[in-house]
């Protein structure tokens, strides 16, 4: 490790001596402050020669999240074939220009730098020097203490090599579990951003369900390696995600996926500021939907008693409404029956008169001779 990763040493340690003359201005050269800030300003320019690569990572997370439904397909269509799945697979990343190692890349690249800097403060640790790091550079950067913690004890460090650093146990271990927990919180909090905010919910695919796993699993595997890294790793890794949850921020407040929560926050700001051209039809169907919502009253609550009578009435009003037409009806056919009797009724009913008017004259029918 040390003969492939040696040149490494060199770089890091130089750069890292660079930005302590530079703060040794300002603080005491032994002192925490002047060494820290060497880790912080060193994560800030390896960040600063990585965000190339962040735009390339973060193009590639939006094309794998389009491309998740062609994939499923692809899948379930070739699911019995392995070897054809992943021809189609192949060729669909060319045709669309997706590389899914693009999202890992920002990862590789920093792993040897954060390698490099853990060995250099190993090497620190155990007396020796390393790259650029001379005797007087190594004794300097031993009595350095962050809150009252050297920067090459871990929270696993015995009692005794903690006591030869000049500090004590509890502050060591306070300091390491505060770093920790920050440094998984970080981790969470910029995972979570990107799966609530910059993420197109209308698309349920398997990639989003891995990130959701992803954003618990990750502060957990912080979490435990943690007790391992020396506290100037500590240092380097906890600035790295607060870096890394700011840049985020920042793309996604000015360049989030469409369709995502973010985006919908970006066009409701640039639509205040009278920025985003929409097509008329649109704003007039939404004024449409304003006014209708604006115009439509809800019904008042009433109480119990309130609402006693209403139910009263209602059953009042619906029994007269039933009786009604049947009373309407007896009148029709009375009315009916007395305009028929006035226009002459039945035949043998004298001038047309009652049912019991008389017959007509004329012979009258014998009797039967039983009714005599």
């Amino acid at each position: 490790m040390d003969t492939i990763l040696g040149p490494l040493y060199y770089a890091v340690s130089w750069i890292i001596v660079q930005f302590h003359s530079l703060y040794s201005l300002v603080f005491d050269e032994n002192s925490g402050w002047a060494w820290g800030l060497s880790i912080v300003s060193l994560v800030v320019l390896i960040r600063i020669c990585l965000i190339p690569l962040f735009v390339k990572q973060i193009k590639a997370t939006r094309n794998m999240q389009a491309l998740q439904p062609k994939m499923k397909a692809i899948q379930e269509r070739y699911k019995s074939d392995k070897q054809r799945q992943s021809e189609e697979m192949m060729k669909l990343y060319k045709e669309t220009g997706t590389n899914p190692l693009s999202s890992c890349l920002p990862i590789l690249a920093q792993s040897p730098f954060f390698i490099s800097l853990y060995q250099v403060l190993n090497h620190i640790a155990q007396g020796k020097t390393v790259g650029v790091i001379d005797q007087e550079l190594l004794a300097s950067a031993r009595d350095a203490h962050i809150f009252g913690a050297p920067l090459s004890v871990t929270f696993l460090s015995s009692a005794e090599k903690v006591e030869s650093f000049g500090a004590t146990l509890l502050d060591v271990r306070v300091v390491t579990v505060v770093m920790i927990v920050l440094m998984s919180l970080s981790q969470f909090y910029t995972q979570r951003q990107l799966m609530t905010k910059n993420v197109d919910l209308s698309v349920k695919t398997p990639f989003m369900q891995q990130q959701k796993m992803l954003m618990y699993v990750f502060p957990i595997i912080f979490a435990v390696l943690g007790i391992n890294f020396p506290v100037g790793v500590l240092v380097y890794w906890l600035t790295t995600n607060v870096w890394t949850m700011g840049q985020q921020m920042f793309i996604i407040r000015r360049n989030p996926t469409p369709g995502s929560v973010a985006f919908k926050q970006r066009q409701e700001r640039l639509r205040a500021k009278g920025k985003l051209k929409e097509d008329p039809a649109e704003v007039e169907a939404k004024k449409a939907v304003e006014a209708a919502r604006a115009n439509r009253q809800q019904p008042k609550r009433q109480t119990k008693a309130k609402r006693q009578v209403a139910g009263t009435t209602a059953t009042a009003t619906t029994d007269s409404t039933e009786q009604k037409p049947s009373l309407e009806k007896k009148q029709g056919t009375d009315a009916k029956e007395a305009a028929k009797d006035a226009k002459g009724g039945k035949p043998g009913q004298a001038g047309g008169g009652s049912k019991s008017g008389q017959r007509k004259s004329g012979p009258q029918r014998p009797k039967h001779p039983s009714k005599k």
